[in-house]
């Protein structure tokens, strides 16, 4: 009897993370789709590789409420984005702006690409030499 009231309170725990808080609608649905279109553009600061707009930590509640809040006060998208990445700088971005700290995160793919691919080219080519001595 023991045993099966483990097993029943187990299972009834494993419940409760359905039954966490949701992010609470705005009142106007255009203010709503407004701010999750915008959320999705944001990152969540505490978590790994997740928007804004589908984080359940505590800080992303609080920042969809601020960002709703910004909304409701007739503040503009790019005045609500200017605000986050100046207090959060440009880590809340998905799309961070191209300039002299972020150069290596857009433009370090290609190089690495073109080095790489220089690398190859090299060594296809000695190995062909060394192949065409041997014969």
């Amino acid at each position: 009897m023991a045993a099966m009231l483990v097993i029943v309170g187990l299972l009834s725990s494993s419940f409760w993370p359905a039954l966490s808080k949701e992010a609470k609608p705005a009142e106007d649905p255009e203010i709503e789709q407004r701010m999750k279109a915008l959320t999705e553009q944001l990152r969540c600061l505490v978590c790994q590789n997740e928007t804004l707009a589908d984080s359940r930590a505590d800080l992303a509640e609080g920042l969809r409420q601020e960002i709703r809040e910004q909304m409701k006060a007739g503040k503009s998208d790019q005045e609500i984005v200017a605000f986050l990445t100046q207090r959060y700088g440009d880590f809340v971005l998905y799309k961070p702006p191209v300039k002299s700290t972020t150069y290596l995160l857009w433009f370090g793919p290609f190089v690495l690409l073109f080095a790489g691919t220089g690398v190859l080219y090299r060594y296809l080519k000695k190995r062909a030499e060394e192949i065409l001595r041997q014969v």
